[in-house]
């Protein structure tokens, strides 16, 4: 992921923003960040770091005493990213108050609620290591009026979709079958099926084996094949495919720098 807004300010040591990946340039990179990825900047973001970046780097002392000052006084974090929001310049106030009711909406949800809704989002941005540690906490969580069985399943289930993407199969198997102990969707029987044909080593239990039916193995079996079609289209496997056309020398440098970005989004996803 990368940024390119239009202020372009004298910045020597940009900031990085680790769960996306990129380094921020600027107060409006700053403030879309905050704006757009509310869920990862409302818990441990506003620190010595952020503050140093916008003393340091923006030159907005005036800004970063102002923020020192009111979290002295006992202000909320939450009303930091909307402060920054707007010396930011780039949002407008209407925007600024919804990005207010929308961090007051999440920190309404069950905590439970919210910690999934995070994991979620860091899930949909392939950070499934970051994800995984969430949802696998939430599995702990007692049962109380909004967590139920179902609640659990789904959190069981995410967490298996997150080891399963990081080629930890044999975790997978287990979240999927505790996700399927909880809530008997069909979805997390047929992951299990899915994970068992990938990968030799992983047995289903015999009360699962005995809920697989004809129908369920080859459903199982057409995804796993519109998967492997989808695979060998990928633009990775066609960057390879390019790659392989060139001359030794050229092909050499071009192995290096691919494998060295496969590297670093592997080291991102962990």
């Amino acid at each position: 992921m990368s940024l390119l807004l239009c202020r372009q300010e004298n910045v020597r040591h940009p900031y990085y923003m680790e769960n996306l990946g990129i380094h921020l340039y600027s107060s409006q990179e700053l403030s879309y960040v905050i704006f757009n990825y509310p869920l990862l900047v409302m818990e441990d973001f506003v620190d010595d770091n952020l503050l140093n970046f916008l003393r340091e780097e923006l030159n907005q002392g005036f800004l970063a005493l102002k923020i020192e000052r009111f979290l002295k006084n006992g202000g909320s974090t939450d009303e930091v990213l909307a402060m920054i929001l707007s010396e930011g310049d780039y949002y407008s106030s209407a925007e600024i108050g919804r990005f207010r009711q929308l961090l007051s909406n999440f920190r309404s949800k069950h905590p439970a609620d919210y910690g999934k809704t995070k994991a979620d989002e860091l899930f949909s941005m392939r950070q499934y290591g970051k994800a995984a540690a969430i949802y696998a906490g939430l599995t702990e969580y007692p049962k109380d009026t909004f967590v139920s069985d179902l609640f659990i399943g789904k959190v069981w289930n995410n967490l298996g979709a997150c080891y399963a993407r990081m080629f930890r199969t044999g975790q997978a198997m287990e979240a999927f079958e505790k996700a399927w102990q909880r809530t008997g969707q069909k979805s997390s029987l047929e992951m299990m099926v899915i994970l068992s044909k990938l990968d030799n080593g992983q047995r289903l239990s015999d009360q699962v084996k005995a809920l697989v039916d004809e129908e369920t193995e080859m459903s199982c079996q057409k995804r796993i094949d519109a998967a492997r079609e989808a695979a060998a289209k990928h633009a990775k496997m066609m960057e390879l495919e390019a790659l392989f056309e060139k001359d030794s020398l050229k092909r050499r440098a071009g192995e290096e720098t691919l494998i060295g970005a496969w590297r670093q989004e592997y080291r991102r996803i962990r």
